[in-house]
């Protein structure tokens, strides 16, 4: 167990060489064609996992004119869909199925993505035909792992979600809060929101250090998953600071990106256009990619991704 647990592991190092080296991929020299080729494996690789803030719940006070007038418009609202199920029912049926298509859809390519993304990334090559062949069953079993991963997480989400619901509205239709449901409610949030959590994590390990084993050893999901739980289960605390860590970095870069968006108005406008944001952005998905990896390569020379490939960085 000792040579999975190195003497010296540190979030700081890397920052440095995944800096160095998207200069080195990027700038040394600059090439424009590069950059769009690089630019669609990554905007591949996060097709769908686009973050949309989400908006505070509504505040208020129950007051008996807040819920008549609150119960009255959920009662109007039934009624209205009631009356108008004949087109209500193929419609939402019609969304929901292409919800479910855009998803496997968006999943499949991000999956591929991801291991074309990083096929450039180690080896300082802009290549998409030799990545997209190479790494097809690497990419599906990825892509069954997320599928899996989404419905555990839909199904464990969506029941505190519609319990949550019906309590909400046995306190509206008493027209007065109780203790109990109120009590109920903040436990279904706190539950939501530790298991988004908990999933969040589970993602977040899979594209920063599954996905790279599996690129190494050319081996399943599962398998990859197996030989990171060994190095995770002897390193808690320095996967738990990696978190952190990451959570900071995003902060920074946002605030660099969308101060860099507010100053420039033709780069704000550019960076919203899908696939040419991307490119623009190159840089960041770059250094997200670089700096995993080399956290990473500190556990070993077995765990270097740099080290199957022809260009090598420092």
């Amino acid at each position: 167990m000792n040579e999975l647990r190195p003497e010296k592991v540190s979030v700081i190092d890397p920052l440095s060489p995944a800096i160095d080296w998207v200069k080195v991929m990027l700038f040394k020299p600059f090439d424009i064609g590069k950059w769009f080729v690089i630019g669609f494996c990554a905007w591949l690789a996060y097709l769908g996992s686009g973050g949309g803030g989400g908006g505070g719940g509504p505040q208020g006070n129950f007051s008996s004119g807040n819920g008549e007038q609150f119960g009255d418009a959920i009662e109007a609202a039934k009624e209205y869909i009631l009356a108008n199920l004949g087109w209500i029912i193929p419609l939402v049926v019609v969304v929901f199925v292409l919800g479910i298509v855009l998803w496997l859809v968006f999943a499949w390519l991000s999956s591929r993505g991801r291991f074309m993304f990083l096929h450039c990334v180690a080896g300082n090559k802009a290549e998409v035909k030799i990545p997209w062949a190479k790494f097809r069953e690497h990419a599906n079993s990825l892509f069954a792992f997320r599928i899996v991963l989404g419905l555990i997480a839909f199904v464990v989400i969506i029941v505190p979600i519609i319990l949550a619901v019906i309590l909400i509205a046995a306190m509206v239709s008493a027209d007065a809060p109780a203790f109990l449901p109120v009590l109920g409610i903040i436990f279904l949030v706190l539950f939501i929101i530790v298991v988004s959590i908990c999933f969040g994590i589970i993602e977040l390990f899979t594209m920063d250090f599954v996905v790279p084993i599996m690129f190494l050893r050319t081996t399943s999901v599962r398998a990859a998953w197996r030989e990171f739980m060994t190095i995770l289960s002897v390193n808690k605390a320095r996967f738990l600071l990696y978190i952190l860590f990451q959570i900071a970095i995003g902060i920074v870069v946002g605030i660099i990106v969308m101060t860099a968006m507010c100053c420039t108005c033709c780069f704000c406008c550019l960076a919203l256009i899908p696939y040419i944001g991307t490119v623009i952005l190159l840089p960041v998905f770059v250094f997200d990619r670089s700096y995993s990896l080399f956290y990473l390569r500190q556990y070993g020379p077995q765990y270097d991704v740099f080290s199957i490939e022809d260009s090598q960085p420092a």
